[in-house]
């Protein structure tokens, strides 16, 4: 194993699920020192004083405990240090929710802008966010943010071709499952985390500059928008019509519901329905795309992840939108000539969604009750009058 010292950094920005329950141990697999950026002060502080954490991969087997040592953790407030952690890193990745990205740019600004003063070689900015696009967003508010910052400093405007020739943003498909840490076991370790052992990680091929870096589980691919869309129409569609059918027939788990024989077969149905128009739309091999919805199916049975039907069905209004996992599937699936049925008995569901304890299907249910469906329809879900899914949703 290399030295500490000569290892190469990589620069996880957000140490939440995903950045320290995925991305902080593909980096460490891959040989990699990792430094964490995060608001959390109790959480930073503790992978400081730890410098380690263990990545708990629980399925029906039982519970395997990663070791990832060699950490380091910065507070985001401290922007020198961040700026220094970027400036030198071999990689670096973000995990951070779309709503923060515009909070994340400056601190990558501050590095990026030092390595191409310096003129230090290519550097990739990986972005796991749930965003089509997420990095072209993130690409344009990180060159605005070193814009400012030069003329705050009166220092001469960064060169945008250079920084587009060096500093790469690559989307990636983020498909591990990190079901909700209890706030008792949060609170007795705020470093305890829980996942599903799935390691793999599509990322833009095209979007990389200079040479991929070796991180275990990366998966360049030449069309992410497809699997982008494969994500969004299989995956997410999947999970959240069994989500709304099994929280409509009172199960609490996710594997709860897939046990339950009517709920199973509707899930497996609209999942049929969205292969059928991804093989039709983007060209995926109809026997491969079968496999990985039988995969997806086996993982959702993971008793051990505890997965609850409230947290995947959770903000229904995002969910019901015009380009979301359920609305767009089945726009999707019109568009190449498959029938959605399935994929609209979901999309009732989640219409229906009405737990008490999330603000979005309290909003949504009021929506109804006052607006009318209709008018849900075309607020929420984007759906004129004359669209094949509104006569359909309506009747």
């Amino acid at each position: 194993m290399a030295n500490a010292d000569t290892q190469p950094v990589a620069v996880q920005i957000g140490a939440g699920n995903i950045g320290r329950g995925f991305m902080g141990e593909l980096f460490a697999a891959g040989g990699y020192r990792v430094t964490f950026v995060d608001v959390d002060r109790r959480l930073v502080d503790a992978l400081a004083d730890r410098g380690a954490y263990d990545v708990h991969h629980i399925t029906n087997a039982g519970d395997e405990a990663v070791r990832i040592t060699g950490v380091r953790a910065i507070h985001a407030d401290d922007r020198p240090a961040v700026a220094d952690a970027v400036a030198g890193c071999a990689v670096a990745s973000t995990a951070v929710g779309v709503r923060a990205m515009e909070a994340v740019a400056p601190m990558l600004a501050d590095g990026i802008a030092r390595r191409l003063v310096r003129g230090a070689g290519p550097m990739n900015v990986i972005t796991c966010e749930n965003l089509i696009g997420a990095g072209r967003r993130l690409q344009e508010l990180v060159w605005r943010a070193m814009q400012h910052q030069a003329a705050d400093a009166r220092d001469p405007p960064p060169d945008r071709s250079a920084y587009e020739q060096r500093i790469g943003f690559v989307e990636a498909v983020v498909s591990r499952m990190v079901p909700i840490v209890p706030d008792a076991t949060r609170g007795r370790d705020p470093l305890w985390i829980a996942c599903e052992p799935y390691a793999r990680l599509p990322v833009d091929a095209n979007a990389f500059r200079g040479p991929v870096p070796h991180v275990a589980g990366l998966e360049p691919v030449a069309n992410i928008l497809a699997h982008q869309q494969r994500k969004l129409a299989t995956h997410n569609m999947s999970h959240a019509v069994c989500a709304y059918l099994g929280y409509r027939a009172g199960h609490a788990l996710v594997w709860q519901a897939l046990d339950d024989p009517a709920v199973a077969t509707e899930v497996r149905a609209a999942m049929a329905e969205t292969g059928r128009a991804l093989a039709a739309r983007f060209g995926f091999d109809p026997q491969e795309q079968r496999a990985h919805e039988t995969d997806l199916l086996a993982r959702y049975r993971n008793r051990a992840l505890g997965d609850q039907v409230v947290r995947v069905a959770a903000d229904p209004l995002r969910k019901l939108g015009p380009a979301d996992r359920l609305v767009g599937s089945a726009r999707l699936c019109i568009e190449e000539g498959v029938d959605p049925v399935h994929v609209v008995g979901g999309i009732r569901a989640a219409l229906a969604y009405d737990h008490p304890d999330d603000p979005s299907a309290v909003r949504l249910q009021q929506m109804l009750a006052e607006d009318g469906r209709a008018h849900v329809l075309h607020e929420v879900c984007g759906l004129a009058d004359d669209d094949p899914l509104f006569a359909r949703l309506m009747a």
